[in-house]
């Protein structure tokens, strides 16, 4: 039987837990948040705009987080940022149950805004220590221990949905009520870190000043992590200064250019590492097509479906994700796949999932489809930082941060958007394509749909639009024969000829939007193809030791 070569440090099973706790965590608050959307709307008369400025925030923070925290720890200890996250995480709790009943609309915004980001930063922190910890007392299965402490991702999800699901919905908790059950794993890892003596990287045990933890990564990986930066910034600042795109269009190329001269001066210009800037920019399409399509998936598969079927999907798809994390050191011993193989499978079949989804329309293909993508996209995250730490030991707990920082504003900046704008132009394309006057009278009036360079399309009108699903979504309850209630057969019998039509547009955008999507993984199945080769070429992929050169 093969064994995993355990740490040598006393506590390291402990250490694992208490981050594995951490992460769970931040799902379960990322989960039961995401649920809360709705609620707050009615309650607080937000609009669609204030509700996305509330969610974004916490990706946000959580980048700024990720990476303040990644480069410093090996300076000031886990064990500090530890006790940060834990107290921003508390604090997260207080600043949001501010928000009370009758409350303006602004002040209930800023309550929940900062209590969002404060979440985020917590969570971005809490990477920051454990990503390197892990990496740090297993540094010959990081690949195995990484993905362990990563299956608490998906399983927070779930226990938060199902806390939205059934406390929310059936027995009608309050939604700080719902909450307030994050706190419960937060005072969890607190108890399991405390009093716990943390290990130093190799990097930090070395001695290696931050220039020279830098000198890997450089100015061509300084260089991606600066642009994804100016994309924040330039997003950031142009409704702050009046949509003045110029304006924020310098001042974010100032703020780029002055960190990227700042790597620059602390590792004397090096170019950094060919190998980790490939990475970087693929971990940027990781964080694009798994939590960008993440934060679609479930809105995509329910308009295909039926909201409550996309909801089932989900879940099972995060409780898959769970269990398959725990395998990834007998897929590499028994299967004989390395990190690079691994990751090129993964992507065949993420590509191959996405574009089996485009093309189901009831739930039982619906579920092997997502198998199939759920499997693919399983080892990503936690395979990416991996291979980041076993190549590169010298960067210490940096490139690891700064990497995560990357993939999650990826997410943020380009995977979602960008689906968004997908979604938005597929289905007006089709819908033109069947009737073009129908679309002059059913487009919106709002701001138009933009991203990146591509062409501004004006998208369907979304409260119609909604209308005209929720009735379609009643008439094939009715046709299908379940059971349904008397309001949804009143609904159903309102839905007219030219509702259908516009939502079979929708439905036909959003299997356009997949196809599209699948293109990400297929291009890092490429990428982790030659990556494989290369690493054959040179005797084998193995864990450096911080002594050698990658």
């Amino acid at each position: 039987m093969t064994t995993i070569e355990e740490s040598t440090v006393p506590n390291a099973k402990r250490l694992l837990y208490a981050g594995f706790t951490a992460i769970l965590a931040a799902g379960v608050g990322f989960g039961i948040r995401g649920g809360l959307f709705n609620t707050w709307a009615a309650e607080f008369s937000f609009t669609g705009a204030q509700l996305g400025a509330i969610g974004g925030a916490g990706f946000t923070s959580f980048c700024f987080g990720i990476m303040i925290g990644g480069i410093f720890v090996d300076k000031i200890g886990y064990g500090k940022l530890v006790i940060a996250a834990f107290a921003l995480h508390v604090l997260s709790a207080f600043v949001t149950f501010g928000a009370t009943q009758g409350m303006d609309n602004a002040t209930a915004y800023q309550f929940l805004f900062w209590g969002m980001f404060a979440f985020g930063a917590a969570n971005g922190t809490l990477e920051a220590v454990a990503n390197p910890l892990v990496a740090t007392i297993f540094p010959n299965a990081r690949n195995h221990y990484l993905n362990i402490l990563h299956a608490s991702w998906p399983l927070g999800m779930v226990f938060g949905g199902l806390v939205g699901w059934f406390l929310g919905g059936t027995l009608a908790w309050g939604w700080k009520s719902q909450l307030a059950l994050y706190l419960l794993p937060t005072i969890a890892y607190g108890v399991m870190f405390l009093g716990q003596k943390f290990p130093k990287s190799a990097a930090s045990a070395k001695g290696l000043r931050m220039g020279e933890m830098f000198k890997d990564v450089g100015l061509l990986s300084g260089g991606v992590v600066c642009f994804m930066l100016y994309l924040f910034f330039k997003g950031t600042l142009t409704p702050l200064l009046g949509g003045n795109v110029q304006l924020s269009t310098i001042l974010a190329a100032g703020v780029a250019l002055g960190l990227l001269a700042w790597i620059g001066a602390i590792t004397k210009f090096s170019i950094g590492h060919w190998l980790l800037f490939v990475l970087f920019i693929v971990h940027a399409m990781v964080g694009a097509v798994e939590l960008g399509t993440d934060g679609w998936i479930q809105n995509i598969t329910g308009a295909i479906l039926t909201p409550t079927q996309g909801k089932i999907l989900f879940v099972f798809t995060s409780l898959l994700m769970f269990l398959l994390r725990f395998c990834a050191h007998f897929i590499e011993t028994r299967v004989g796949l390395k990190p690079t193989g691994l990751l090129f499978v993964c992507s065949l079949l993420a590509c191959l999932g996405l574009n089996l989804v485009s093309a189901v329309s009831t739930f039982g293909p619906a579920l092997g489809a997502l198998l199939v993508y759920a499997f693919g996209k399983t080892f990503f995250w936690p395979t990416m930082l991996a291979i980041t730490g076993d190549r590169f030991p010298r960067t210490g707990a940096v490139a690891m941060s700064l990497m995560g920082g990357v993939g999650m504003m990826s997410a943020g900046l380009i995977g979602g958007p960008g689906l968004g704008y997908a979604k938005d132009r597929f289905a007006v394309e089709e819908l033109k394509k069947q009737d073009a006057p129908l679309y002059e009278e059913w487009k919106g009036t709002g701001a138009t749909s933009k991203f990146l360079a591509f062409e501004e399309v004006t998208a369907i009108d979304p409260v119609r639009l909604e209308e005209a699903k929720k009735a379609a979504g009643a008439k094939k309850a009715v046709d299908s024969g379940v059971k349904v209630t008397p309001e949804e057969t009143a609904l159903a019998l309102t839905l007219t000829p030219a509702q259908q039509k516009v939502v079979d547009a929708d439905i036909l955008g959003n299997r356009d939007t997949l196809k599209v999507d699948s293109l990400i993984p297929a291009t890092m199945a490429i990428c982790f193809l030659l990556l494989s080769i290369y690493f054959k070429s040179i005797g084998g992929y193995r864990p450096l030791t911080i002594d050698e050169k990658g």
